[in-house]
Formats: structure tokens, C-alpha cells, sequence
């Protein structure tokens, strides 16, 4: 059985238990700054995050979360930053309500063809990335953020009345026609008089055992983690960088278009402007603090949303909402200065313990040249 490693496991937990506890810190300095009691405010937090209702909210909001920290997570594990993820999943989301609302097939055909849209969607507009930088030496970085305006663009130019849009003359709101009831997502009742769990939760979990195992129990995930490290020596020992960097990056748009199925199939049944928006760049904050591990991803995930159903309840007491948007920016701050400092550690340690075992090596071997004497 494989030793567990007690200095790598603390030192894996260190780093996001260092970026929040010197968020907190940081934002009761923020809160005390303003005039403001910053441990009335925490109380006020976790009260209300604690209640039923909000649990059910937190679960909910975290299934896309966690979806979209997965997605960027992919990129990340093979060196790519991915920045595109919420133009991705926007994208996906409408061209999947389009044609959901233009069908009427049984829920067991239904269901599964909106999703493979969205993924389809989601792979091909991420791919465009993968190709100019495979091809062209493009950034992803760059061509991302170009084709998530693009992304605004289509979306803007197709909604409308008489193209794939239809108007609600009560409320003046284009969306796409309404998904019909067998398009609709199965529901986990929380009891009583609470709402239900979205069951598109399940789908969720499922894509985090994949992930874990195609990137950590296969060698496609052993040459994609190899060339996220060095694509020259991954390239020496036999892999294709390109169609590596390619393939990641089809993945990647693939779980992004499943970032939105859970709002689509669980709870608007159609698409309009008033779709979530910025989820995929929470992810990016998201996959950074669970350290691209699909469970630090799930805790991460619930830790923001359990952050924003706390806004609310701030602003309802009196405080800024926009604390909660310091201590979402400061949590990415932290994180990137702890994963810093906790790595330098981990690299003087290893260098410590390398030294001397080859110092305890070398006083083995004079003494036995002694005794051989």
C-alpha cells in the first residue's frame, strides 16, 4: 500500500486555508474601514447561509460553478487558460434551447439531445481557440476573450422576434421558445415547503468522477498533465503537442457547454438576456482555489455560492453588497500569493530533504570505505 506523504497532504491544505483565512482578514479590515462591525456582518453570513432555503440555493448555484471550474480546470492541467469558458457556455445554453423548443420528442431522446448540442457547441467554439494557436501561435488567451464578445454578438443578433427569438408582450423579454415538459430535468425534493435540488447535480458529480479518472487514471491524462509540464520533454518522449493542446481544449469547451444546462433544464426552460452571466469566470477563481481537484473544485464551488446567498442577506441588513464582491476578489488574491508562498516553501523543503539524504549517503559510504580499509 502507497505511503501517504503527511508534509505534501499539509501543504496541499495549507494553501487554501492561508488564501481564506487571510481573505477574512482582509475584508474585516475593509468592513472596519467603512465603520462597519465586520464579525456582526460574518454572523449575519453564516446564520443565514446556514438556513434551509439557503442550503438549497447553495446546491443549486453550485452545480454550475463547479461545472465551470471543471471546464477551466482541464485547460489549466495542460497549461491553457481557457478564459472563454462563459462565452462558451452562453453560446451552448441558446443554441440548445433553440432547438430544444423546436422539438417535441420523448423525455429519454430529448433531454440527452439538448445536452449533446450544448457540449457539441461548447467543443466547436473552444476549438476555434485550439486552432489558432496550434496553427497560428495564437493565445488562447487572447482569441478567447475576442470570442467571448463574438459569443455577445451572435446571441444579441439571433434573439430577437422573427429569428430565433420570441417576444412576451406582458413583460417585453425575448427568449427563446419555451422548452416543452419532456425537456424538463427530474428534481430532488428538499421537503417541506422548500424548493428542490436541481437533479442536473447528479450530472455534475458524474463529470467529476470523469475527470478525475480520464486525467489521473489514464495516459491521455498522464501525456496531457506531461506536456502541461514541459511540451518539450512530453514532445521528446513521443507526444503530439498539437493535437494535445487541441484536444484539451475540445474538453474543455465540452463541459463548458454544460455549465448552463442546469439553469436551462431545471429552471428558466428557455433562453433570454436575463441568462446567468460571468459564470465562466468564476470558474476561473473556482478551479485556482480547489487547485484543479474536483473535490477542492466542489468545495470551492459551494463556498461561492455560499458567498453570493450571503450577499443577499447583507444588503438586506444594512451592509454593502459590493463587500461580498472584495471578499470574492480578495479570495483570488489570496490564493495566488498563499499557492506562491506555500510552493517556495514546498521547494525549499524538498531541496532540505534531498540534501540530506545525500549527505547521509556520503557519510555511509566514507564509513564503509573505512571499515574496508
Amino acid at each position: 500500500m502507497k505511503r501517504i506523504d503527511k508534509e505534501r497532504v499539509l501543504l496541499a491544505v495549507a494553501a487554501p486555508v492561508l488564501a481564506l483565512a487571510g481573505a477574512f482578514l482582509l475584508t474585516a479590515l475593509v468592513l472596519v474601514a467603512t465603520g462597519k462591525q465586520p464579525f456582526d456582518a460574518f454572523s449575519i453570513m453564516f446564520d443565514y447561509g446556514l438556513k434551509s432555503d439557503s442550503q438549497v440555493y447553495i446546491l443549486n448555484k453550485a452545480t454550475g460553478f463547479f461545472l465551470s471550474g471543471l471546464a477551466v480546470a482541464i485547460g489549466f492541467r495542460m497549461n491553457l487558460f481557457n478564459i472563454g469558458v462563459d462565452g462558451q457556455y452562453r453560446l451552448a445554453a441558446f443554441f440548445a434551447a433553440v432547438v430544444g423548443g423546436a422539438l417535441t420528442l420523448p423525455g429519454v431522446i430529448q433531454i440527452p439531445l439538448i445536452i449533446l448540442v450544448a457540449m457539441l457547441v461548447g467543443a466547436a467554439w473552444a476549438a476555434i481557440a485550439g486552432l489558432l494557436k496550434v496553427y497560428r501561435g495564437v493565445s488562447e488567451v487572447i482569441s478567447t476573450i475576442m470570442l467571448n464578445a463574438l459569443t455577445g454578438i451572435i446571441i444579441s443578433y439571433l434573439l430577437v422576434d422573427d429569428r430565433l427569438g420570441e417576444l412576451d408582450k406582458d413583460t417585453n423579454i425575448v427568449a427563446t421558445p419555451p422548452l416543452p415538459d419532456s425537456s424538463h430535468f427530474f428534481t430532488i425534493p428538499a421537503g417541506g415547503d422548500l424548493d428542490p435540488v436541481w437533479g442536473f447535480i447528479v450530472v455534475a458529480a458524474l463529470a467529476g468522477v470523469g475527470y478525475w479518472f480520464l486525467l489521473g487514471r489514464t495516459r491521455f491524462g498522464f501525456d496531457l498533465r506531461a506536456v502541461g509540464r514541459s511540451e518539450s520533454a512530453a514532445q521528446a518522449s513521443g507526444v503530439n503537442v498539437k493535437r494535445m493542446v487541441l484536444t484539451s481544449m475540445l474538453l474543455s469547451g465540452a463541459v463548458a457547454g454544460l455549465v448552463g444546462m442546469p439553469t436551462l433544464l431545471n429552471d428558466s426552460h428557455q433562453f433570454s438576456n436575463n441568462f446567468p452571466v460571468g459564470v465562466g469566470f468564476t470558474g476561473i477563481a473556482i478551479a485556482l482555489l480547489g487547485r484543479n481537484n474536483p473535490v477542492g473544485i466542489a468545495l470551492a464551488a459551494l463556498l461561492w455560492a455560499f458567498l453570493e446567498r450571503g450577499a443577499n442577506r447583507l444588503e438586506f441588513e444594512g451592509y454593502d453588497r459590493e463587500i461580498v464582491g472584495v471578499m470574492q476578489g480578495v479570495i483570488v488574491l489570496c490564493v495566488v500569493i498563499s499557492y506562491e508562498l506555500v510552493r517556495r516553501y514546498g521547494t525549499k523543503r524538498q531541496q532540505q530533504r534531498v540534501g540530506a539524504e545525500l549527505a547521509a549517503q556520503a557519510r555511509k559510504n566514507d564509513d564503509s570505505q573505512e571499515v574496508t580499509a
